[in-house]
């Protein structure tokens, strides 16, 4: 009686949203769950346990970019803005950057309070005469920034090609959101990844050790955690695919066997080889990036990659507001 009340507890604190997006996919054909949802405080830890992986190239790449070019980002910027940064996850880069600029605050916007409470702290600690003002939130949603910072120019943070998660037209909406929040001059710090060998690719979002694989699968035990699901994990395998038409790796969870299985009571059934599409990855070439920036309503400045160009880090400024006829 007592396990069924903990687990009827745990499902009432599912985040709503989650529990939608969920039961949508499973409704719908092909299935697809947004990768947002990736980012519990299981998934958060198995992220950053991939960035430090031989096989992924992208953190410690744009880590030694940003080492190289913060200098002329903090020159072009200017001084007294406050850094904004979009999805902080641990906040490895963020360092770099703010020594860099010495801004008057930092806020960290991040899903998983948890480990954004926790990164903070850390942060705070590092640089004890900053402001750090922690903001739990979803950043693909609409954001009210702190009141602290309202009539201080914003330098945006969106490190480590987290754009490319996104399909263009949500990417340009997400950049759009983005100036809309940090408002008039505001200026944005954005990775992004560029086409490569598909060999180099695939075995960066499939690694020898199986940590991404984990973090993929840790999607269906959070369904199973939260949701009351009955998903039989073990029957499903990671996968790692380049789609060159569209320019991304995508990753999915195919189920190996046909199975049947429950989320908060309500059942479902897969077919063997039957997958979940849970993220995309986009790769862009120099031109694709400036053009998605300037559709996002931002004019690139300056630009910095590393001597393979496996990577871009990229400073734009947000195009003026137009005003009505």
């Amino acid at each position: 009686m007592l396990k069924q009340e903990i687990e009827d507890g745990q499902a009432s604190l599912a985040d709503p949203a989650f529990r939608h997006d969920v039961l949508r996919a499973f409704e719908m054909r092909p299935r697809a769950i947004p990768a947002r949802w990736f980012y519990d405080r299981r998934g958060s830890e198995l992220f950053e346990a991939i960035t430090d992986l031989p096989e992924y190239y992208p953190t410690r790449t744009e880590t030694a970019i940003l080492r190289a070019c913060c200098g002329e980002i903090a020159a072009l910027a200017g001084a007294g803005r406050a850094v904004v940064e979009f999805g902080s996850g641990s906040s490895t880069k963020t360092p770099i950057l703010l020594q860099a600029v010495d801004p008057v605050a930092y806020v960290p916007i991040d899903i998983s309070g948890d480990f954004l409470r926790e990164s903070s702290g850390l942060l705070a600690a590092a640089f004890p005469g900053l402001t750090v003002l922690p903001l739990e939130a979803d950043f693909m949603r609409p954001i009210a920034l702190p009141a602290q910072i309202a009539a201080t120019p914003k330098l945006g943070f969106f490190p480590g090609s987290t754009i490319g998660n996104m399909v263009p037209h949500s990417s340009v909406d997400l950049l759009r959101a983005m100036k809309a929040s940090l408002g008039e001059g505001a200026m944005l710090v954005i990775g992004m990844d560029r086409i490569k060998d598909p060999v180099v690719l695939e075995a960066a979002y499939d690694d020898a050790q199986g940590v991404t694989a984990a973090f993929n699968l840790n999607l269906l035990e959070r369904i199973n955690r939260e949701l009351d699901g009955t998903i039989p994990i073990a029957t499903f395998r990671h996968r790692a695919i380049w789609n060159d038409d569209r320019s991304r790796i995508e990753m999915h969870l195919e189920a190996m066997a046909e199975i049947a299985f429950e989320i908060e009571g309500r059942p479902f059934a897969m077919a063997a080889g039957e997958t979940i599409h849970t993220e995309n990855s986009h790769k862009y070439a120099p031109r694709d990036a400036r053009i998605l920036l300037r559709a996002g309503g931002w004019t690139p400045v300056g630009e910095w990659t590393d001597p393979a160009g496996l990577f871009a880090v990229i400073l734009a400024e947000a195009q003026p507001g137009r005003t009505a006829p």
